[in-house]
């Protein structure tokens, strides 16, 4: 069969891996990516390990960022982001990876794609699928971007230097609006699932909240433990699809299944002593509420950066399940500890409550990003 060979950049970002392309060796097209991407990753594969590809067989090493030039006079790089599916030749286009956002600004200065001088750089990246900006900062050493420092992230062994990501505005980045039904809380109903309680908010991506117990979970298990009860993971992908389509994101369940990226579902509890995927004890009084987050049909082992800025967002929102799932009253303007299956993360959200409504003005984080290799990938002709 005949190949190609594509230029390519392979990095972690964050809890994530994704193939990193710029613009200019791709089809124009976006149409035509989607056997590109597939190839690349391994997709289809039935047996769900990608061997044949780039892919990880879980979804967030299953991911591909392109990058280009911006032309807005707001932004350096407009960067697209394509979830690649594991079992099925698709890819899912509707959504943003925070994770792998912290990729794109080193990606950036190291491909001259963004000048950089001095000891940081900040890096203005349009995301082109959720139309929001994101500025990332890093330190430089001689011009060069700087990968060594003393920043851990839960579920990364080993330490790197801090990627600060602020996402500007992020509220309605899926369906345009941050409450997208226009209230707090919504009652859910399907085959299924029956009836349940959600919150449904729509910062950094489309989030459905749902409490633990509500699912009859303690919102103490881990990814193995959810992944190995085939019922429960369909009840809640019900629930995701009935969401979709309350939120506007697919007209029926159809489309719903299809468009398997968001919205997202964070199962929230409060926060309770339990222990990480690592076996390492987490204490009770290490954060402000626990998460658990199904991304594309999975149980992530960590959490999605995006999911984890709109739980931050949607806990600062009185009324909804995310700020009932919430421990002692944290300071307002403090970050907010989310516990997840790796550890904890910290994350910062400005929510206020005006003549407009709730709105959220900005969410950051810190992250860490690898290059890991460059070269060539290759996929059939």
């Amino acid at each position: 069969m005949p190949r190609r060979a594509i230029p390519a950049v392979f990095m972690r970002g964050g809890t994530s891996k994704a193939i990193m392309f710029q613009a200019r060796d791709l089809p124009p097209a976006q149409a035509d990516w989607m056997p590109i991407f597939t190839a690349a990753m391994g997709s289809p594969d039935p047996y769900g390990r990608q061997l044949d590809g780039m892919g990880g067989g879980v979804s967030s090493l299953s991911k591909v960022c392109v990058l280009a030039p911006s032309a807005r006079d707001d932004a350096d790089i407009d960067y697209t982001f394509a979830q690649v599916a594991i079992a099925e030749a698709r890819i899912d286009t509707s959504s943003n990876c925070g994770n792998m956002s912290s990729a794109v600004g080193p990606f950036a200065v190291e491909e001259g794609l963004v000048p950089a001088m001095g000891d940081t750089a900040t890096v203005r990246i349009f995301n082109t699928n959720t139309r929001k900006l994101i500025h990332a900062s890093f330190p430089l050493r001689d011009g060069q971007v700087e990968e060594a420092g003393d920043l851990a992230i839960p579920g990364v062994a080993g330490t790197g230097a801090p990627i600060r990501l602020d996402f500007l505005s992020p509220g309605g980045a899926t369906t345009g609006r941050l409450l997208p039904t226009g209230s707090v809380r919504d009652w859910l109903e399907g085959a299924g699932f029956g009836r349940i309680e959600a919150s449904l908010v729509d910062a950094a991506n489309a989030t459905v909240f749902l409490r633990a117990r509500d699912l009859g979970l303690t919102g103490r298990e881990l990814p193995d433990a959810l992944e190995a009860r085939p019922e429960l993971m369909a009840r809640i992908d019900a629930i995701r699809r009935a969401a979709s389509v309350r939120m506007g994101i697919a007209p029926d369940d159809a489309a719903a299944t299809r468009i398997t990226s968001v919205p997202f579902v964070c199962v929230v509890s409060p926060p309770a002593a339990g222990a990480t995927l690592s076996g390492t004890p987490l204490a009770a009084d290490s954060h402000d509420l626990a998460a658990r987050v199904i991304a594309s049909g999975q149980p992530h082992r960590a959490l999605p950066l995006t999911v984890s800025l709109c739980a931050a967002v949607a806990a600062r929102i009185e009324g909804t399940l995310a700020a009932e799932a919430l421990g002692a009253a944290p300071d307002p303007a403090a970050p907010l500890r989310l516990g997840m299956p790796s550890g904890v993360l910290t994350v910062g959200a400005d929510v206020v409550h005006g003549a407009r409504g709730w709105e959220a003005r900005a969410g950051s984080f810190y992250r860490t990003a690898r290059r890991l290799f460059d070269g060539r990938v290759w996929v059939p002709a």
